[in-house]
């Protein structure tokens, strides 16, 4: 059975929305989709999220699933919950599968949880040493790629200089201004080499994708996006501990494993997402999924390959670094290559056919990758 995303709506605000709190924009997000799809909430009987409990978005849309998944590995959680939906509905466990994010990342409205207390990995074994979140703990890596491939700080400064040329062409982009590599060496240090135009964005939002089998795709308003392939693995919940800190294991297995399941080859790839919380993660994405060898995907960013126009169209929303991220960014780039897909993109890239999406959870510590295409497998 192939499964479709027949749904698809981001809320109705992006960037500092303070009126809502978090449950509120998942709600949003959820009433957005559904009428993107035509349903009602009593036509779901599948629900997914992540950063909120399940049991909540159900009870506060008033659901009664028969199916949920509460898997939260970070950022890419919502790639699993595609995964994992999608297998549900070819199991016969749901039929109409709503997967919700919300998150109040700048705000900070109803915004619960944490990491983790004194006795987690990360606070026992790399707190001590100074490690302050990810602008700290990924430097380790991107340090340890630029001494051994001779990546320049100007060649890292180039991701976030295409990725705004994106994010110009979209009118919901938090920042659309033109930007140079000068801009970027000039702005603001963060944690070295990390420039503030190298990190990501604080912001509010949220998303949500509805999905059902492939047969009943027809029955809905708008263009349905089919799920070709999946993948998902974990690694290390301590940047410390990863097997090469210039090279994602997680990465390169659920990317692997999602072409693999796809059945394509690099070439077949028209579109591609690359979760960028940070400048240096598209750059490994590249190299662990065998679009680039090792060490050539900086020069192949800036060179022109992946901006408007290029060989391989990647972050066309702006990204993390110039479209919006509240925290958890995996849906937002989810939302595009489906944007993409249907032909409704802001940036549209003309006649894409498949489109390859790979999120990241925590500093490498998990990912979760999703191929789909506006064709019928």
């Amino acid at each position: 059975m192939t499964v479709a995303i027949v749904g698809a709506a981001e809320t109705t605000e992006l960037g500092k929305i303070p009126g809502m709190s978090q449950i509120q924009l998942h709600a949003d997000a959820a009433l957005n989709t559904l009428a993107d799809a035509g349903l009602k909430a009593k036509d779901i009987d599948g629900v997914a999220t992540a950063g909120e409990s399940p049991v909540n978005i159900a009870h506060y849309l008033g659901i009664a699933p028969r199916w949920v998944d509460g898997s939260s590995v970070g950022g890419c959680s919502f790639m699993l919950h595609v995964r994992h939906a999608a297998a549900a509905i070819e199991a016969g466990y749901a039929d109409t599968v709503l997967i919700t994010h919300g998150e109040s990342g700048r705000s900070g409205v109803g915004r619960g949880g944490g990491r983790g207390g004194a006795g987690s990995l990360l606070a026992q074994f790399e707190g001590p040493y100074g490690s302050m979140g990810p602008t700290t703990m990924f430097t380790i890596g991107v340090l340890r790629y630029m001494k051994r491939y001779g990546m320049t700080h100007e060649q890292l400064a180039m991701v976030a200089v295409v990725q705004r040329e994106w994010a110009g062409m979209n009118p919901r982009a938090s920042y659309r201004d033109p930007i140079t590599v000068d801009d970027v060496l000039n702005s603001r240090m963060i944690a070295y080499p990390f420039h503030l135009l190298e990190c990501c964005l604080v912001t509010d939002g949220g998303g949500a994708l509805i999905l059902t089998s492939a047969e009943r795709a027809g029955d809905f308003p708008n263009k349905p996006v089919y799920i070709l392939g999946s993948g998902e693995s974990v690694e290390t919940p301590m940047v410390s501990q990863m097997k090469d800190l210039t090279s994602s294991q997680a990465f390169r297995i659920a990317g692997g494993e999602a072409m693999r399941s796809a059945g394509i080859g690099h070439g077949d790839v028209d579109h591609m997402m690359v979760y960028d919380a940070f400048a240096h993660l598209p750059i490994w994405g590249l190299e662990d999924l065998g679009f680039c060898e090792r060490g050539e995907a900086p020069a192949f960013i800036a060179e022109g390959n992946t901006r408007p126009g290029g060989a391989l169209p990647l972050n066309t929303n702006g990204g993390g670094l110039s479209y919006m991220h509240s925290g958890m960014y995996g849906m937002y780039a989810l939302q595009e290559s489906v944007r993409q897909m249907r032909g409704t993109a802001p940036a549209q890239v003309p006649g894409a056919n498949v489109s390859l999406c790979l999120g990241v959870g925590g500093m490498f510590a998990a990912s979760g990758c999703i191929v789909m295409s506006n064709e019928l497998p």
